[in-house]
């Protein structure tokens, strides 16, 4: 694969960012992962305004909405072979740039690189398991799709121990948040709702999309009305909806169930009629 490095496409392998990037020295970056299907980038507008959100959140200036579009689609022009054999995953991430050791950032200006990789396929029903650990709905970062994931990388090891592919976290105040990389909705009394952002979730575009196709409501609930669902389902830019078929010992064996098997035909029908909705 070919990646976009700070204004020039290259081999991956001889991608270059300093060691004194201050995305890899402490995290100081933003990031957004869109799906590619017949060469398009699902709701790309959509994930530009995130990133150009996230990226405002952090104190960074991002390129310009034109010049984020160029890098892209120079990256697509230049793997054509990987796009036109199948589903990829476009990664666009931003960072602080070359800075010294420790948090102040330097003068160099942010770092942008621009990589696909092929898209594996999610299976058709997922286990969860709730782990110990909170988001901090009122971090600095909060709902910021920022590249410090080593919170979701020891949840989702502790769910991947525990059976699950997907690990869910409840906020500090003990109420229903998001998954490690997808946001949560559930089927309460007939009703379909998901955690609202003032829970510290991420603002997820296919979670908008659900919300905007579907009738679903925000609603903030507590971390236990998710073994009370009569269904659960996650959202994300790689999975689209994915029906929940346990909550770690809970099972939900008729997963997926009508209202999630509504949601999925839903999104996919209107995302296939319009890839940048």
């Amino acid at each position: 694969m070919k990646v976009w490095v700070d204004g020039a496409v290259v081999e991956a392998d001889q991608a270059r960012v300093s060691v004194f990037d201050h995305g890899l020295t402490v995290g100081d970056g933003v990031f957004e992962t869109a799906k590619v299907v017949e060469g398009v980038p699902f709701a790309l507008t959509r994930h530009l305004d995130r990133l150009a959100s996230s990226a405002s959140g952090l104190g960074l200036t991002p390129p310009a909405d034109g010049a984020l579009r160029d890098a892209v689609g120079a990256v697509l022009g230049a793997n054509a072979d990987a796009v036109a054999a199948g589903p990829l995953r476009l990664r666009i991430t931003l960072t602080g740039g070359t800075s010294p050791l420790g948090s102040d950032r330097g003068q160099a200006g942010p770092t942008l690189v621009v990589a696909l990789a092929p898209l594996t396929a999610w299976a058709p029903t997922a286990k969860v398991v709730v782990v110990p650990w909170t988001r901090n709905e009122r971090a600095a970062t909060a709902g910021l799709k920022t590249t410090s994931y080593a919170d979701n990388v020891v949840a989702l090891a502790h769910a991947k121990a525990y059976g699950g592919t997907e690990a869910v976290l409840a906020n500090t105040a003990g109420r229903l948040c998001e998954g490690t990389g997808s946001n949560v909705f559930l089927v309460l009394a007939g009703e379909l709702v998901t955690p609202p952002l003032s829970s510290g979730c991420l603002a997820g575009v296919t979670r908008a999309l659900v919300l905007e196709w579907t009738g679903a409501v925000e609603r903030d609930v507590p971390l236990g009305v998710l073994l009370e669902a009569d269904e659960v389902f996650l959202t994300s830019s790689t999975r689209d909806v994915q029906a929940v078929h346990a909550v770690g010992d809970d099972a939900y064996p008729a997963a997926p169930g009508p209202v999630t098997r509504q949601a999925a035909a839903t999104f996919a029908e209107r995302s296939a009629a319009d890839v940048d909705p």
